[in-house]
């Protein structure tokens, strides 16, 4: 999930490389939708991504508390450019599963999502 379409391609293509199927959203209430879409289908989410800061939307830490509500499994990475947010800090007492900064790099991409399906964590 992020408001910039060039920051959702550009991730979305380094996870496809990496043999993930990926679907996008421009906020919040979009991400919780297709969640929610997802798991109906039988399909659920493996992690999703979610930027911090939505400009006029529903950004990640307030999707994060609703998702949670739906799922308390769900498994969350929090992102943003700002690393001086304090939920970046201290993702995890915000619901978050792990961080990831902005700009990505591929192999740390690869290695959070890999810790989180298959240790449960970062």
């Amino acid at each position: 999930m992020d408001d910039e379409e060039a920051v959702s391609e550009i991730t979305g293509q380094m996870l496809a490389r990496l043999g993930y199927d990926v679907e996008i959203a421009q906020d919040g209430a979009e991400a919780i939708e297709r969640y929610v879409a997802a798991g109906k289908q039988q399909k659920p989410f493996d992690v999703v991504i979610m930027d911090l800061t939505i400009p006029g939307g529903m950004g990640g830490k307030e999707a994060i508390r609703k998702l949670r509500e739906i799922d308390p499994g769900v498994r969350a990475i929090v992102s943003s450019g700002y690393s001086n947010d304090p939920v970046m800090a201290d993702y995890g007492h915000y619901g978050f599963t792990a961080v990831a900064a902005k700009p990505y790099k591929i192999h740390d991409l690869s290695r959070i999502i890999h810790d989180i399906i298959t240790v449960g964590g970062v």
